[in-house]
């Protein structure tokens, strides 16, 4: 999708009709990503031609979708706002001030609607057309930027960016899921606020996460001062608000989607319990039992364990297999905390409720036959350790295992989005997405996690890597699937 095929109508902006002033506190969870790269993810929708007519869309489709995003920031009146650094305030904070508004720009595409459909790796930066920028300053950043494409006569997307450190995805989902509802039931906006479901109504008290101090943990992970050190050049002020570059990568990239169905996580997931008494695991990030095996008898296992550990895997012996001397790796996962916390905090808490857990294993690992079977025990046991020792058991070693990781030469994996946000409910009012992309992994080495489109128990994983580990990828990612 070259540039020259995006029209740009219209660059305009929605406000909450009537909000009065808000002032949220960034907090512990928060500040670990204040000056991280944005969220950005696209949701495609097939439309009859009646609708995706461009007059028709633009005169009809376009001013529904706009006042029902107005009525929906009226609940969600932070997302038009911006983050600041008040002068004497310790931390940064999320202000909505009356005439604040969400940057909405209006776009028409000539891309085959079809192609952008398909989950065959394509060109990288095809999605990035779709994608609208997220406006950041050393003095403020813009919490929520949209753009809306028509493909004419086929169907359009909403490209959405949101700032990381004032929500996360379970957030983000519980505002789309409300835009999608309020479009979808209400043709008329007369009254001021339209209702929301309950469980789609924001929760916004902060007094409600302790922080790491209260909890007795001391933690000095700031994702910000890592980056920036690495970073030559930039504004390295502990108050800065601009966003880190963190560019996407699009040189000879491509972008795939891959969809593991109810069937093939059965055999992984009988492949991992096969072998789960013959593959040992060592806990090198522990300091205690270094060598020993960990996990007794297992019967179970999770979906997202076999989803994570059979794609990073199969990035790893892609990535390996091109390029020989790239053969040290390791992972993150980012887990919900709400019902993990002490005492559990609200399902719809609205900011970042999530924390990292790293797998290390030995470097080598991923890349060893039983690969797959030894990430998976891992994954496996770092969440079991969050059942038994807390979400923050040795959090404050996070810091330096990054770094000396990073010392190590070791490649870092990653996980975005989740098989469980049901992303795929999203209906406005013309049907469910016909696609949902991630396209923010673009900016690091990390797996998008959705539902299956097509089955509610399988998992779409999304990726974008260099075009020739791509094609090892998904030779290596579908051969492991009939593979005994």
């Amino acid at each position: 999708m070259a540039s020259h095929n995006l029209k740009i109508h219209e660059q305009c902006t929605v406000a909450p009709p009537s909000a009065p002033q808000t002032s949220l506190p960034l907090v512990f969870f928060d500040l670990l990503w204040l000056r991280f790269h944005p969220i950005e993810r696209i949701f495609f929708y097939s439309l009859p031609v009646t609708h995706s007519n461009p007059s028709i869309f633009f005169a009809q489709v376009v001013p529904k979708l706009k006042t029902s995003l107005s009525h929906t920031l009226q609940h969600f009146s932070p997302l038009a706002g911006n983050v600041l650094w008040p002068n004497g305030s310790s931390n940064p904070v999320v202000q909505y001030t009356p005439g604040d508004a969400v940057s909405v720009v209006l776009a028409e595409s000539e891309a085959d609607f079809d192609h952008a459909l398909d989950n065959a790796p394509k060109d990288a930066s095809e999605s990035r057309f779709l994608v609208p920028h997220l406006e950041s300053s050393d003095s403020h950043a813009s919490v929520m930027a949209l753009q809306i494409t028509l493909f004419p006569n086929r169907g359009f997307a909403i490209g959405i960016s949101t700032h990381h450190a004032v929500l996360d995805g379970k957030s983000s989902t519980i505002f789309i899921k409300a835009w999608a509802s309020l479009c979808k039931t209400n043709d008329d906006y007369s009254e001021s606020s339209p209702s929301l479901a309950p469980e789609l109504e924001p929760f916004f008290d902060r007094t409600v996460i302790k922080s790491p101090s209260e909890l007795g943990f001391n933690v000095s992970l700031d994702i910000a001062e890592l980056a920036t050190k690495n970073i030559p050049g930039e504004n390295s002020d502990s108050r800065c608000l601009k966003l880190l570059p963190f560019p996407p990568r699009l040189e000879d990239e491509v972008r795939g989607t891959f969809v593991l169905t109810g069937a093939d996580l059965e055999r992984l997931k009988n492949r991992v319990l096969s072998k789960w008494d013959s593959v040992d695991i060592v806990e090198a990030e522990s300091n205690s039992n270094s060598n020993s095996t960990i996990c007794s008898k297992q019967t179970k296992v999770s979906t997202f364990v076999v989803t994570c550990a059979y794609a990073f895997v199969c990035i790893a012996k892609a990535w390996n297999g091109v390029e020989k001397e790239k053969n040290k790796f390791a992972c993150v996962f980012t887990v919900d905390c709400r019902a993990r916390l002490e005492p559990p905090i609200p399902e719809n808490y609205f900011g970042n409720c999530v924390w990292g857990k790293m797998v290390v294993d030995k470097p080598s690992a991923f890349i060893e036959k039983e690969g797959f079977v030894i990430i998976a025990k891992s994954i496996h046991s770092k969440i079991k350790e969050i059942s038994d020792k807390g979400v923050f058991h040795e959090a404050d070693q996070v810091a330096s295992r990054y770094a000396a990781m990073a010392e190590q030469g070791v490649q870092m994996l990653g996980t975005a989005g989740s098989n469980r946000f049901g992303v795929y409910e999203n209906d406005f009012g013309w049907g469910k997405p016909s696609k949902v992309e991630i396209a923010s992994v673009d900016r690091a080495i990390t797996i998008g996690l959705a539902e299956n489109r097509d089955e509610k128990v399988g998992v779409e994983v999304g990726i974008v890597l260099k075009r020739p580990v791509m094609e090892l990828f998904a030779t290596l990612f579908r051969g492991g699937l009939s593979d005994e």
